[in-house]
C-alpha cells in the first residue's frame, strides 16, 4: 500500500488531469464558436469542411461533460474531488512541517541553506481548512447537479429517450457563465492544494478570470453550426 503522502499526491495529480482536461476541452470548443461568430472569413473557412468541424465541436463539448462527471459524481471507489479531500483530512501528518521539510530536501540539493527560515513562514492546515474547502466543493457540486449532470447523464454519457423540447429545456438550464466558473473553481482548488502540499501555503481559493479576454459580447451558438441540421441543441 502506498503511504498517505504518495496516495494524496497521486489523487491530486488525477484531479489535476481531469480538471485541466475539462478546461482545455471547454475553451477550445468555445474559442472556435466565438471566433466564427465574429469573423465571416472564418465561417467560410469552416464551411469548407463542415462535417469535420461539427464533429470536432461535438466531441469537445461531450468531453467537457464526461470530465466534469468524473470530478463530481460520487460513485463508489472512483477518483473524484471527494477522494482528494478525504485523504487529506484523514492524514494531517502529510502537511506537517517535518513532512514539508522532507519534500523540500528531496527537491533542492541546497535546502539546508534556507530551509529553517522557510519553515518559519510555512502554514500547517487545520481541520477547519479542509471543512471550508469541502463547503466550497459542496456548493459547486450543487451547481453541477442541478444544471449540468442532467445533460451529462441524459445527452452526453448516456442516450436516453426524450423529446426535442425536453432536450432544449436541459440546455436552457445550463448557463455558460456557471460552467466557466465551475471549471475555473476546479483549477483554483487544485492550485490551493498543490501549494499547500509543496510550499506550505495556506489553502485559499484565489480570484481567477474565467472568461476569454477576446470575448466582447454574450455567448451565442457559433456560426459553424448553421451548416448542419443536427438535432442536438448547444449551450
Amino acid at each position: 500500500m502506498p503511504s498517505p503522502e504518495v496516495e494524496f499526491e497521486s489523487e491530486l495529480e488525477v484531479f489535476r488531469q481531469e480538471a485541466e482536461s475539462a478546461v482545455q476541452f471547454f475553451y477550445a470548443w468555445r474559442t472556435v464558436n466565438e471566433v466564427a461568430a465574429k469573423n465571416d472569413a472564418v465561417v467560410i473557412t469552416l464551411n469548407k469542411a463542415p462535417l469535420f468541424w461539427n464533429t470536432t465541436l461535438d466531441a469537445l463539448q461531450t468531453a467537457v461533460f464526461i470530465a466534469l462527471g468524473r470530478v463530481f459524481d460520487q460513485e463508489q471507489d472512483t477518483h473524484n474531488i471527494d477522494r482528494v479531500l478525504r485523504v487529506a483530512q484523514r492524514n494531517p501528518a502529510i502537511f506537517s512541517l517535518e513532512a514539508l521539510a522532507e519534500r523540500k530536501r528531496r527537491a533542492s540539493p541546497n535546502a539546508h541553506e534556507w530551509l529553517d527560515e522557510y519553515l518559519q513562514g510555512a502554514y500547517v492546515p487545520t481541520p477547519d481548512d479542509f471543512r471550508r474547502l469541502g463547503k466550497h466543493v459542496a456548493a459547486r457540486r450543487k451547481v453541477y447537479t442541478e444544471s449540468f449532470r442532467p445533460l451529462r447523464h441524459k445527452v452526453f454519457a448516456h442516450k436516453q429517450i426524450f423529446t426535442q423540447n425536453e432536450a432544449h429545456a436541459l440546455f436552457a438550464n445550463a448557463k455558460i457563465k456557471d460552467l466557466q466558473q465551475l471549471l475555473v473553481f476546479l483549477r483554483r482548488l487544485h492550485e490551493a492544494l498543490w501549494q499547500l502540499l509543496f510550499n506550505g501555503t495556506k489553502p485559499v481559493l484565489r480570484p481567477a478570470r474565467y472568461s476569454l479576454l477576446a470575448c466582447r459580447r454574450p455567448w451565442r451558438v457559433g456560426s459553424c453550426r448553421r451548416v448542419s441540421d443536427g438535432t442536438r441543441p448547444t449551450l
